[in-house]
């Protein structure tokens, strides 16, 4: 009786599945764009979970880090297989390097346009040779193809990317992303061309906490500084630290950490005296001079009162918030909200697969208004679609008064493939509304975020834990009291500066350096850089000498870093416009050997493995982020009835096979 009960159970479990989504690479399935749970086929020959380790070596020197990712994949099965693997990235890494280890050969990856990338992968894939290919997806987003994977192959991967370290208010962050977290799609059975990724399946986490398709995960870091470091901690990881001086040391991974991969690596310190490592940094490539200039940020002082102010809170209330990012998000949102004065007002528009305002019109800022807000916030659970563009339009779309400076607030884990149309939006009604964006959870979308805050010329934070809601809180309020500087210029004195990045420095919010690449010519003896700018309170001037630029802490990078920061412009943050500046990213990507929207990495062994031509296309499943729990899946496959049938099943199936176990203990 209970095996029938469990058959049909898990067959209707299936069904419902499999009718929300096909998986991309499936031979037998049509493709959508909803994620879903991770069910094995029960095939012992196959091996289902080919990637067994990532492993992260990171460099940190000076303000610049280089990070070596080996992800090493091998095939316990007796059949060849086809593997896939969607995996997150930093959004300002330059990636400028792959290889592919098969034993002892050494396969260097080729940077090519993505069609013709593409083209040679799936060639060697059809003459039976093992081939890799790594695309973008987003900026952020990344998905690594293996081709002929042979029963007993151990294959190592290893990619190379760099990007630079900027502090905010003299705390230093490096971020490793370890896995991409699920993105909801408002059409699941209408496939973009870049958005086959987003069916990526997931594997729900065991009641222990652990989950079937976690990888082991290691992360090694070597920080060296010229100045002493200190306070230097790991927000989701426990650590361990092994210190040669004040300098310089080794960290790595805590052996409890045996989960380490389904959150952020977030490694913080500060320098000595709150220093930053200003000034400027030279390189000298193929007869041309690179500069990066990082200069110390003015003291913020605090400005009167000008406008009236009015702050709309967009607050993200679907299923991948349920549970822990929810709470988290109610925390940060009565931060925010106490925080208001009372001449100020507000509005909160609560969205989902549809939206609901708090008000009507927007209510003042009363001790009593808030305390309204904050009950009506306590009935949202999490539930339904991310649908943020409509959240958007509606929050532009009410009516203000002309001596009111509005502020957008959007709160959000940001898991949603929206970020070129929300950009767009955004930049379109810059005009007369700055907007803020606050990402919530242990994996968030930065891309979305810091997307979203670009376009609306305002800020991103990210809130990774409840502890830290109150630092947010006070660091968004102090940047919407005054800016710290405008009308900010670089300018050469006795030497020529031309591709500047960015070509115009936008007003100041941040208590981060001013931070400019570029590159020089015509130096003369006395040549120099000139950062200037009006403060709240006076002018600010920074001399920089050429004559004092150092030249080592992997000053050599200083290309690459350049080309990707122009690739943002022309493609991260170009929105809508981004296909009409494809053949200058092409150009740029190519010549820097850089991976782009547009350029994709490329390997070949020439050596032919599987004669037969013939092998199983897998999709690795992913765990779900730290803190994501299962609505985030099914919340995006199907609608509300068929969800709440799905986790009566499951929780069916859970019950029988504790029964299973139980009645075969008793029978021993």
């Amino acid at each position: 009786m209970y095996r029938i009960s469990l058959f049909i159970t898990a067959g209707i479990l299936v069904t419902l599945l499999s009718t929300a989504r096909a998986e991309p690479g499936c031979d037998d399935c049509q493709p959508s764009l909803a994620p879903r749970l991770w069910i094995p086929d029960g095939d012992p020959a196959l091996d289902q979970l080919p990637l067994k380790d990532s492993r992260a070596e990171v460099r940190i020197n000076g303000p610049i880090a280089q990070v070596t990712v080996t992800q090493h994949y091998r095939n316990a099965g007796t059949r060849p297989i086809n593997a896939r693997y969607v995996f997150p990235g930093s959004t300002r890494a330059a990636v400028h390097g792959l290889t592919m280890k098969i034993g002892e050969r050494l396969v260097e990856a080729k940077i090519k346009e993505k069609a013709e990338a593409k083209q040679i992968f799936e060639q060697a894939k059809t003459a039976g040779k093992r081939a890799a290919l790594l695309e973008q997806q987003r900026p952020n987003v990344f998905m690594m193809d293996t081709a002929n994977l042979m029963p007993g192959d151990d294959i190592e991967l290893v990619l190379t990317y760099s990007e630079l370290l900027v502090p905010e208010q003299g705390i230093y962050e490096f971020v490793y992303p370890t896995v991409v977290g699920p993105r909801y799609g408002s059409d699941p059975f209408q496939v973009a061309a870049d958005a086959a990724w987003f069916a990526n399946p997931y594997a729900a986490n065991r009641q222990d906490g652990g989950n079937p398709a976690a990888t082991q995960t290691s992360i090694q870091v070597s920080l060296d500084s010229p100045i002493p470091v200190q306070d230097l901690i790991s927000t989701q990881h426990k650590i361990q630290t092994d210190w040669h001086d004040a300098q310089s040391a080794d960290i790595s991974l805590d052996p409890a950490e045996t989960l380490a991969g389904n959150r952020d690596f977030i490694l913080r310190f500060r320098l000595q005296d709150q220093q930053i490592l200003s000034g400027l940094l030279t390189y000298s490539q193929d007869d041309e001079n690179y500069f990066l200039t990082m200069a110390q940020p003015p003291a913020r002082v605090q400005a009167g009162q000008i406008m009236r102010r009015e702050y709309l809170f967009i607050l993200d209330v679907s299923g991948s918030m349920h549970g822990f990012p929810l709470d988290t998000a109610k925390s940060l949102m009565q931060q925010l909200l106490n925080d208001l004065k009372p001449h100020e007002s507000f509005n909160i528009l609560f969205f989902s697969g549809g939206s609901n305002i708090l008000s009507p019109t927007p209510l003042p800022a009363t001790p009593a208004n808030v305390q309204q807000a904050l009950a009506t916030m306590q009935n949202y659970r999490g539930g339904g679609g991310t649908e943020l563009i409509a959240a958007l339009e509606s929050a532009y779309s009410m009516p203000r008064d002309a001596d009111t400076a509005r502020s957008i607030v959007v709160v959000t884990d940001g898991y949603v493939g929206v970020e070129r149309e929300a950009y767009d939006l955004i930049g379109k009604n810059l005009h007369n509304t700055n907007l803020f964006a606050f990402g919530i959870g242990s994996s968030v979308n930065r891309y979305l975020i810091e997307s979203m805050a670009k376009a609306g010329a305002g800020e991103p934070f990210v809130v990774t834990e409840q502890n830290q809601v109150a630092e947010v809180g006070n660091r968004f309020r102090r940047y919407v009291e005054a800016p710290l500087l405008s009308n900010i210029r670089l300018q050469g004195e006795g030497v020529e500066l031309y591709d500047l990045e960015p070509a115009d420095i936008p007003l100041m919010l941040a208590e981060r350096p001013i931070v400019v690449f570029g590159k020089y010519r015509n130096a003369g003896d006395s040549a120099g850089l000139v950062l200037s700018g009006t403060a709240a309170s006076d002018s600010y001037r920074v001399e920089l000498p050429l004559r004092d630029a150092q030249h080592h802490n992997r000053a050599e990078l200083l290309p690459i870093l350049w080309a990707r920061h122009r690739l943002m412009r022309l493609s991260d943050w170009a929105g809508g416009q981004v296909e009409s500046n494809r053949s200058a990213i092409v150009e740029l990507a190519l010549k820097y050997s850089l991976l782009s929207r547009y350029t994709s990495f490329v390997a070949v062994d020439e050596t032919v493995a599987n004669s037969s031509g013939t092998a199983k296309n897998l999709q690795q499943p992913l765990p779900l982020p730290q803190g994501v729990e299962i609505t985030a899946l099914a919340s995006r496959a199907m609608p509300e009835p068929e969800l709440s049938l799905l986790l009566a099943l499951l929780a069916a199936v859970s019950g029988i096979r504790y029964l299973f176990r139980n009645r075969s203990h008793a029978c021993r």
